[in-house]
């Protein structure tokens, strides 16, 4: 074995946020070794910006909710190419996941007679995210934190893993460096459980953090994993945009589920006038039916704000497009109005949506409670990743299992608020216990050095081209040039011209990025780490736009200029992203699996 420190493990887990605390209780609960990675500190994962609410058919607040209405709810916002088996599960399973996690010492909101409350969101048909205030994710982070530090887990802090290592077809551990030191490490493992989030970095305007640069989705395919639904990437609706220097950051859609409404600079309230029919016989007819709905007025109708946020999304784009925006390319969100309303309206926004009155006030200078916000499209999530099995979470690489942002499958075309938090528990969950089930039944699997070796040379290449004085350009430019050709030619309106145009560029990016040069050395080198990001950045960016050439229709996330109207025949059919015998990207259209009568009989019944 190469001079690298090696640690050996029967769980490996990569991903600390909410996915990957939970797979990793998970797996030591079922009594092997785990090891836990994460590329920022403990407590520092994306999951804490996740502020709405936990999506799950708990019927505190409205009880004709349940199960089907949720599978339904969540079938219908995926437009029907969900893993349908997923969906199932996630909304079965999701109100245990919630008790449990409240069993573990998460402090909800309450209802007056004690129970979890929930508030509405979009896409959900009753009042369904259970909810701490605004700031969900933290509560869910703490918890699962404080609960996990007891079970015995190993967490290496601030590494990044760079590949993947095989022993044959299966997965038998991984090669990565501690970001502090620049310190090579290998980590053999029975098992893996991808839990690294999502590939906002790709795009120039964004509510993700620094981490999320696709790394689970590029080691997966790299490592022969098989990538579907790439094409659709959701833009949440409300992200802030002025002053320039919060650009992208997350407005939660808790704001809309507490009676926010959506304003152009006319005063108009826009979005009455382009309900789909699919919801128009649910949603309310005037701002006041709206805000009763809001209060828990179960005979009232869910307002327009809550309809799908790639919906929403492109009715702000529309707005802007036709001169009818913000001063500065957005809209306006107001939950001030509520004080027509509420005399104490001021102290209950406060009270209902704390991060978002301090964020405003410290960031924008903005007092939410007297003054609207000005809000549009930011990248937030993506529906697409790994295909995993839907029981198991397992790759089509054996022992390689993925859960949360990174998995694909649950959301289908779009997700809906709140799903995600209850995603990263029931997946998570489930991860963690078949990847310990499989490493039960595995011997330890042979790492080769030689292929240590070759991602040890490649990881440092960028040092070796600075001191041969080739004067290659710096990692941030490349960087920001893929930013910018992404949100401009593959963004939330494409086109296939541009999308060709893209891949072109992509090419020279590819090109540009295989002679970065990265000066001094190793510790405490950020250019470092962003030239090693480079490769993730690029391969999911690549996935994106062959995927949504290939698809010619709109649907969900994905939504096509060129082909505005969703296809039946389209609709039957994933695109599925692996990587050729001959290192090129490969594109294929395979059949969606059909949903069993009785799921199809729970469809019916639901509309």
């Amino acid at each position: 074995m190469s001079n690298y420190q090696t640690f050996e493990y029967d769980v490996l887990v990569i991903g600390a946020g909410g996915a990957g605390l939970r797979a990793a209780i998970e797996a030591s609960a079922a009594g092997v070794k785990v090891g836990l990675i994460c590329k920022s500190l403990l407590g520092k994962a994306h999951t804490v910006m996740a502020e709405g609410g936990i999506a799950a058919a708990l019927a505190n607040v409205d009880d004709r909710d349940n199960w089907r209405v949720h599978f339904s709810d969540t079938m219908r916002g995926g437009q029907y190419v969900n893993n349908w088996r997923m969906a199932e599960l996630h909304a079965k399973e999701a109100p245990a996941r919630v008790r449990e996690l409240e069993a573990w010492g998460a402090v909800f909101d309450r209802t007056p007679d004690g129970r979890i409350l929930q508030r509405n969101f979009g896409g959900h048909r009753y009042p369904r995210l259970a909810h701490v205030g605004d700031r969900t994710g933290l509560e869910m982070i703490r918890t699962l934190q404080d609960h996990g530090i007891h079970q015995g887990i190993d967490v290496y802090m601030e590494h990044t893993i760079v590949t993947l290592l095989k022993d044959g077809d299966r997965v038998a551990g991984a090669f990565g460096y501690d970001r502090e030191r620049g310190r090579f490490k290998v980590f053999k493992a029975k098992a893996i459980v991808l839990a690294t989030g999502g590939v906002g970095r790709a795009y120039k305007i964004t509510s993700n953090s620094w981490e999320y640069t696709g790394d689970g989705h590029s080691l997966a395919y790299h490592a022969g994993a098989e990538l579907i639904d790439m094409e659709y990437v959701q833009f949440h609706p409300t992200g802030m945009i002025w002053p320039p220097s919060v650009m992208g950051i997350l407005v939660t859609e808790g704001v809309r589920g507490e009676g926010g409404i959506l304003l152009n600079n006319k005063g108009e309230r826009f979005m009455f006038a382009s309900i789909p029919e699919l919801y128009r016989a649910q949603t309310a007819d005037n701002p006041e039916e709206g805000w009763r709905y809001t209060q828990g007025d179960k005979n009232s109708k869910r307002p327009p704000e809550l309809l799908t946020r790639d919906h929403v999304s492109r009715c702000i784009m529309d707005e802007v497009k036709n001169g009818r925006g913000s001063p500065h390319g957005g809209v306006f969100l107001d939950i001030a109005w509520i004080k027509e309303k509420l005399p104490n309206a001021a102290e209950h926004i406060k009270k209902k949506l704390p991060s978002m009155y301090h964020q405003f006030m410290q960031l924008a200078n903005l007092d939410i409670t007297q003054q609207p916000m000005e809000v549009g499209p930011t990248t937030h999530y993506m529906m697409g990743g790994v295909r995993v099995d839907g029981e198991t979470q397992m790759s089509n690489v054996p022992g390689l299992f993925a859960a949360g942002e990174v998995a694909a499958g649950l959301h289908g075309a779009n997700r809906l608020g709140g799903n995600s938090l209850s995603d990263l528990l029931v997946f998570g969950k489930r991860a963690g216990e078949f990847a310990a089930k499989f490493a039960q039944d595995q011997k330890p699997g042979g790492v080769d050095d030689r292929e240590i070796e070759t991602a040890a040379r490649e990881a440092v290449s960028a040092f070796d081209r600075a001191v041969n004085g080739n004067n290659g350009e710096g990692p941030y430019q490349v960087q920001y040039d893929l930013q910018n050709l992404m949100h401009n030619l593959v963004g939330i309106v494409r086109r296939e011209g541009e999308m060709v145009q893209a891949l072109e560029g992509l090419g020279k990016l590819w090109e540009r990025a295989g002679k970065v040069a990265v000066p001094g050395h190793r510790e405490y080198n950020p250019g470092w780490h962003t030239a090693i990001d480079l490769k993730n950045l690029l391969t999911v960016s690549e996935a994106i736009t062959r995927a949504a050439i290939e698809r010619k229709e709109s649907r969900g996330g994905h939504f096509r200029d060129d082909f505005p109207s969703k296809d039946a025949t389209e609709g039957k059919v994933s695109i599925v992203i692996e990587k050729g015998t001959d290192g090129s990207m490969q594109v294929r259209r395979e059949a969606i699996p059909d949903m069993p009568p009785e799921l199809k009989q729970v469809i019916e019944e639901m509309k």
